[in-house]
C-alpha cells in the first residue's frame, strides 16, 4: 500500500465516486479499483461494499478509516512542519472563521498579511461558533476567528474588535425611516433568529431579554445572509451584525436601525490551542491580526 492509494481509500470512503477518486490519482478507474482491492487484500477484510452505485464502508472499512486518517493527517502534518522550518515565512496558515467574517474582515486581514508574507498560502474554512472550536480541538485549524471567548480551558482567546449589532427591518417597515430605536420597541414584532448552537443566537435572545422581552421567532436559519434574505422579504426582524459589507443604501431592501437601550454589539476575536505551538508562519499571522486589532481603522475601513 502507498499513500496515494491511502488517499483515494480516504476519498471514496467520504463519498467521492472511484471514477472521480481515479481522475484525483491521475490513473484510471480499472487501475483505481485493482489497488483498493489490493489495499483489502493487505488488511484483511473487506473494506468496501456496494450499495446501488456507490460505495459505502463496511464496519471494518469504518474502523480502517479512522486510522488512514490520523496516518495521512500525520504525514500532511510532518511535511508541514519540515517545510516550515526549511522555509519559515512560507507554509499554510490553517484558518477558521464565522461566514459573516469571510465578506470583510478575513479578506482585509489576509490581503494586508500576504504584501509582507508573499508566498504565505492559506487553508480556509467557515463555521459556526461550535464548530469553529471543534476545529482547534481537533486540531484542523492553527487559529479560529469568532465571536465571544469560546470559554474553554484548552483554548486562548483575545479580541481583535467591536462589532456592532443592527436591528434589520424590511424597507417597507412602519420603523424604516428611523435611524434608531429601542429594542424594548420590537417587543412585539416577529424575530427571524440563528438556529440553537450559533452565538449570535445567543447573543440575541440575551439581548431582547435585557430589553425586557421575549422575542417571538417567526423562522430560524443556519446563516446570516438568510436571515436578511427573510428580513428582505418582510417575514420579520433581525438582528444582524453591522459590517463594512452592510449596507444601508436607499435602494437596499433592508433598513439597518441603531440600538440605543442595550449594548448592541458583538466582540471578535481571534483563537487559538494554547496546550499546542502555533507553527511559525501561523503565529506571524497571529500577531498581524493583535497589531492590526490595536488600530481599528485597519479593520473596518
Amino acid at each position: 500500500m502507498d499513500l496515494q492509494v491511502l488517499r483515494s481509500f480516504q476519498a471514496v470512503a467520504e463519498g467521492t465516486t472511484v471514477t472521480d477518486a481515479a481522475t484525483d490519482a491521475g490513473i484510471t478507474q480499472p487501475a483505481l479499483s485493482r489497488a483498493l482491492a489490493r489495499l483489502e487484500d493487505e488488511v484483511g477484510a473487506e473494506l468496501l461494499q456496494r450499495v446501488g452505485r456507490v460505495l459505502r464502508l463496511t464496519p471494518a472499512g469504518r474502523v480502517f478509516k479512522e486510522y488512514v486518517d490520523g496516518v495521512l493527517d500525520n504525514y500532511d502534518r510532518g511535511r508541514r512542519a519540515v517545510a516550515e522550518m526549511v522555509h519559515p515565512d512560507s507554509g499554510v496558515v490553517s484558518l477558521a472563521f464565522l461566514h459573516t467574517l469571510g465578506t470583510w474582515l478575513v479578506p482585509r486581514l489576509v490581503t494586508d498579511f500576504r504584501r509582507t508574507f508573499p508566498q504565505a498560502q492559506f487553508e480556509l474554512h467557515q463555521d459556526g461558533e461550535i464548530g469553529l472550536t471543534r476545529h482547534l480541538l481537533d486540531t484542523t485549524a492553527d487559529l479560529v476567528i469568532t465571536s465571544s471567548d469560546p470559554g474553554h480551558p484548552l483554548i486562548t482567546w483575545r479580541r481583535l474588535l467591536v462589532e456592532p449589532l443592527r436591528l434589520a427591518v424590511p424597507a417597507r417597515h412602519r420603523l424604516a425611516r428611523r435611524r434608531r430605536i429601542r429594542l424594548a420597541e420590537v417587543a412585539e414584532e416577529r424575530f427571524i433568529l440563528l438556529k440553537q448552537g450559533y452565538g449570535l443566537r445567543d447573543i440575541t435572545a440575551a439581548l431582547c431579554r435585557e430589553a425586557g422581552f421575549t422575542p417571538v421567532i417567526a423562522f430560524e436559519g443556519e446563516e446570516v445572509e438568510t436571515l436578511r434574505g427573510l428580513v428582505a422579504a418582510g417575514l420579520g426582524v433581525s438582528l444582524i451584525p453591522s459590517s463594512p459589507d452592510v449596507t444601508a443604501a436607499s435602494e437596499s431592501p433592508i433598513r439597518y436601525l441603531e440600538i440605543t437601550d442595550v449594548r448592541g454589539a458583538r466582540d471578535i476575536g481571534i483563537a487559538w490551542l494554547a496546550s499546542r505551538a502555533v507553527p511559525p508562519i501561523a503565529r506571524r499571522f497571529l500577531d498581524h491580526a493583535l497589531r492590526a486589532s490595536a488600530d481599528r481603522e485597519t479593520l473596518v475601513t
